[in-house]
């Protein structure tokens, strides 16, 4: 285990009562390791008996979150040496749900966030549909605008059911992306993507930084925990600065 590790640093809660799987939050809790930095790009995790041992898992359950971290692209395991986390490419996944900030620090580069709105509204027509609740119900919203090395490469639109995530108003996005902190609070379990390509509107233009006929991608997202709708995002990437990236099997 790597110098100055201890276990309180894997610390993971797990509630007997959770309807989380127990390898989903193993999952994230890795996931977060990396995401938070405590865990860098090409740096050695822990082994899979250190996280047998220092989480209480089973073999198969440690063995299974592993494996699907490495397939999603966030580690590399190599026979006989280990797991690493992995190195970013300049592109964004279309078919992962995946954190922009953990995206551009694997690429070695600077992220941080400005956040513009943060605020309690009611459900107009289009957001109830989104959102799959009653016109007028309570939602959580947030516009966070994510820069890479200073430039900005992602305007963050995000609606958030309060009845599942309820302090969400409460958080520093600037220290941590809404990914990374709606993940640790419910583990997505299914996800929806839309892309299109668009034209932003004049204020997403100002603040992107870019002319108003630069086409943009536009990735609209929305996340399920355990068969519960948990968000709908607006995720509008300039089309000069990111592109999009799948892998499929026929």
């Amino acid at each position: 285990m790597p110098r100055g590790k201890t276990q309180h640093d894997l610390e993971l809660s797990l509630q007997d009562d959770s309807p989380v799987p127990l390898y989903l939050r193993v999952k994230q809790m890795i996931s977060q390791k990396i995401y938070e930095g405590t865990w860098a790009v090409n740096k050695k995790i822990p082994s899979e008996s250190e996280l047998v041992n220092l989480l209480g898992c089973s073999r198969m359950t440690v063995n299974r979150a592993l494996r699907e971290l490495t397939t999603e692209g966030l580690l590399v395991r190599i026979q006989g040496v280990g797991s690493f986390v992995a190195e970013g490419q300049g592109r964004t996944a279309l078919f992962q749900i995946n954190n922009i900030a953990d995206e551009i620090i694997a690429r070695n580069h600077k992220h941080h966030a400005e956040v513009l709105v943060l605020e309690q509204i009611q459900a107009n027509p289009e957001q109830s549909l989104l959102m799959q609740v009653r016109e007028g119900q309570k939602l959580f919203h947030s516009i966070i605008v994510h820069y890479e090395n200073n430039v900005p490469v992602q305007i963050e639109d995000r609606l958030v059911d309060p009845n599942i995530i309820s302090d969400y108003l409460s958080q520093d996005f600037t220290k941590i992306t809404p990914n990374a902190y709606l993940m640790s609070k419910a583990p997505a379990t299914e996800g929806e993507h839309v892309v299109t390509a668009i034209q932003a509107a004049a204020q997403e233009c100002k603040w992107l930084k870019i002319n108003k006929t630069e086409p943009c991608l536009l990735i609209r997202r929305r996340t399920w925990s355990n068969k519960q709708l948990i968000s709908s995002a607006r995720l509008i990437y300039p089309g000069s600065r990111y592109y999009l990236e799948g892998k499929f099997t026929p």
